[in-house]
């Protein structure tokens, strides 16, 4: 008889608690999320179709955009809930298991990290900060400044720029522009100096293709910041202050969300352990 198949969304602590989640909270293709419990932990859970997260399906699924970012919601839904009564340890997306024997094989084989993890983002949540430079009006014109020579070369006699003053205004554009991407590298460096000082542990992400994202200004910072839940308010409003200082920068913040970028133990934290 095959077993069916259950969706982890997270881990969280067994506190005897019936249910973990709010009442109402479907899970991926609309399946009831519950607990399975297991040596003082529980993983969220739901049930969903083999059709579609068989290991041969599921491999092909993950090619559909769309198909991903239902679930994806769906996922992040039920994360989100969890977080909002209590700490999580996310899993990673479109991790399935075999009936609950499998779920709690999975808590298993990973209670030491689970339990490390809670340990170490009891009572804390992750808020993002992106900053983003757009472009200069003039710069983002294509094509050459007005006034640039013919092929046969114009002269200033003839109302256009020499070549040797051409070359100069473009000369003067790409220093200003460079000059404008060291302002925007700056604005970024002392906004995450700023945030990481305040935080208890930080995150730098690659910054985010705008080819993906649809966003056509540059993303010059991506980070994520661990902070505790009491903090939260100064920390959201150190942020927004840090936005109305830096003309021509676009602060973005998103959260306070599950730790989802501290699950890991930082590198320097197993270095300090292991000395």
């Amino acid at each position: 008889m095959t077993r069916e198949l259950e969706y982890a969304y997270g881990v969280v602590r067994d506190t005897g608690a019936p249910d973990p989640l709010p009442p109402g909270v479907l899970g991926v293709a609309g399946g009831p999320v519950r607990a399975v419990r297991h040596r003082g932990l529980a993983v969220l859970a739901s049930p969903v179709p083999a059709e579609e997260f068989e290991e041969g399906p599921l491999r092909a699924r993950l090619e559909d955009l769309a198909w991903l970012e239902e679930v994806a919601r769906a996922h992040q839904r039920v994360v989100n809930a969890a977080g909002a009564v209590g700490c999580v340890v996310p899993v990673g997306m479109a991790t399935v298991c075999r009936g609950e024997e499998g779920l709690r094989r999975m808590l298993e084989e990973g209670h030491p990290r689970f339990t490390g993890a809670l340990d170490r983002l009891e009572g804390r949540v992750e808020w993002g900060v992106k900053v983003y430079a757009g472009p200069a009006g003039a710069e983002a014109a294509a094509g050459a400044p007005a006034g640039a020579p013919s092929p046969a070369g114009a002269t200033a006699s003839s109302g256009g720029l020499s070549g040797r003053d051409y070359l100069r205004r473009r000369t003067a554009q790409r220093r200003a522009q460079e000059q404008r991407w060291q302002r925007a590298e700056d604005g970024a460096r002392l906004v995450h100096e700023t945030l990481a000082g305040l935080a208890e542990r930080a995150r730098l992400h690659p910054p985010q293709d705008g080819r993906l994202s649809g966003v056509t200004d540059r993303n010059v910072l991506n980070a994520a910041y661990l902070v505790p839940h009491e903090h939260s308010e100064g920390f959201a409003e150190r942020v927004r202050e840090l936005a109305d200082r830096l003309a021509g920068l676009r602060v973005e913040l998103t959260g306070p969300w599950a730790p989802y970028s501290f699950v890991a133990p930082d590198p320097a934290d197993r270095a300090r352990a292991a000395s």
